[in-house]
């Protein structure tokens, strides 16, 4: 393949800490070493680096519409663009990915479109935005007339895949899984330990929202502390932060869990190489990035299975898996792993060898082929990179069907 100028545009990036950010960055620095030019097109933050290689910012301000979130609303401008783009790739469906669409269409290079995100399951962030969906299925209609309007869809797992293909967007899809680079966690320098000591080690990295069911954790901890001396370490921040706290308070957890706060990326894998066990309660992941980066530093995982994680925990090798809400199941797998420590030392090794297919590497080359397949409809189909109108127009229809 030739060498490829690639736009990777996004509403959110670094210092925001969630699971775009990361695998935008992963995926720039794996297309950088394969030898292509990445640019990541984002907006500004007033804590970002003032200079950033391969990243052009536009001016931007505070989303007031989207709440316990650092969402930024960019201000795109085309002549700050990079010059002679290939490939357009969108990863978020708002200001600067809808952008990135028309980008698309005004350069004639094709337009890919990765799902990131289950946006029907975030809707409670905007204002009445969760009866708004409800009645009129606001998020689904915004996710088809976005993704309609790429070439080809990107999906992190084969059950985003079918959830996507639902919105009938008449494009294809592709399974590209989200990819870890372990290089960058093994590279964390060594931090205290956040766990006291003499307890077992529990570990969740997560956003502190309603969609990521940390209650679920917090109630399995009561359980298995029944048994175990076990110390819960939550590393994220988010809008339930306070209830969070209170709810551990009146749980009789005081003491036994640790709200550490959000941690920088590269200091994350600090915290793995520590921990014994993994615990995650979210039934609203496409992927579940922070699975594969604790499998990949041998964390055996607990957690939820559903949508995209499903495929994210190979069960009894790497972790077992438990239905949504089952907070007792939850412990109980956690105990059978803490219990037995030859049975522990083997899901470690499972978790390494499973974890291995999403190493950021492997993943890239399986994105290269997503690129190069987009560029063969481009050069085959004279309406690739933009709808033509008469599809536009089918689609506003079928819209408001």
């Amino acid at each position: 393949m030739k060498t490829l100028r690639i736009g990777l545009f996004t509403d959110t990036y670094f210092p925001d800490r969630n699971g775009v950010t990361t695998s935008v960055y992963l995926l720039q620095q794996e297309l950088r070493r394969a030898g292509h030019d990445a640019w990541i097109i984002a907006p500004s933050h007033p804590d970002a680096p003032e200079t950033e290689d391969g990243v052009v910012r536009f001016r931007s301000v505070s989303n007031p519409l989207v709440r316990g979130t650092q969402t930024r609303l960019a201000l795109p401008r085309a002549r700050r663009l990079p010059t002679g783009l290939d490939i357009v790739h969108a990863h978020t469906p708002f200001v600067i990915g809808a952008w990135a669409g028309r980008v698309a269409h005004r350069l004639h290079v094709p337009h890919v479109a990765t799902f990131h995100t289950d946006l029907e399951r975030y809707a409670h962030y905007v204002p009445g935005g969760a009866y708004l969906n409800t009645q009129f299925h606001l998020a689904r209609r915004m996710c088809r007339r976005f993704y309609r309007r790429s070439d080809l869809i990107v999906t992190p797992t084969p059950a985003v895949a079918v959830m996507v293909n639902a919105y009938n967007t008449g494009r294809p899809v592709r399974v590209v899984p989200t990819g870890i680079d372990p290089d960058v966690l093994n590279r964390a320098p060594d931090v205290p330990s956040p766990w006291p000591a003499g307890t077992r080690r529990l570990l969740t990295v997560s956003r502190l929202g309603a969609e990521k069911k940390l209650s679920v954790v917090l109630r399995a901890l009561v359980e298995m502390r029944r048994t175990h001396a076990a110390h819960l370490v939550i590393i994220g921040e988010g809008p339930l932060d306070s209830a969070l706290k209170a709810e551990a308070q009146a749980l009789g957890l005081a003491g036994h869990v640790t709200f550490h706060g959000a941690v920088p990326y590269q200091q994350i894998g600090a915290y793995y190489r520590q921990a014994d066990l993994f615990c995650f309660a979210s039934d609203t992941e496409t992927q579940g990035l922070v699975l594969a980066e604790a499998q990949m530093m041998g964390v055996p995982v607990v957690a939820v299975g559903a949508g995209g994680t499903m495929q994210g925990v190979a069960h009894g090798r790497s972790g077992y898996l438990v239905t949504p809400g089952d907070y007792a199941g939850l412990a109980a797998f956690a105990g059978t792993l803490l219990d037995d420590p030859a049975r522990h030392a083997r899901f470690r090794s499972g978790a390494r060898q499973f974890a291995a297919h999403f190493s950021a590497a492997q993943v890239t080359q399986g994105m290269l082929r997503v690129y190069a397949e987009a560029l063969d409809l481009a050069e085959h189909t004279p309406t690739s990179s933009s709808s033509t109108l008469a599809q536009r127009t089918a689609g506003r229809a079928h819209d408001r069907a």
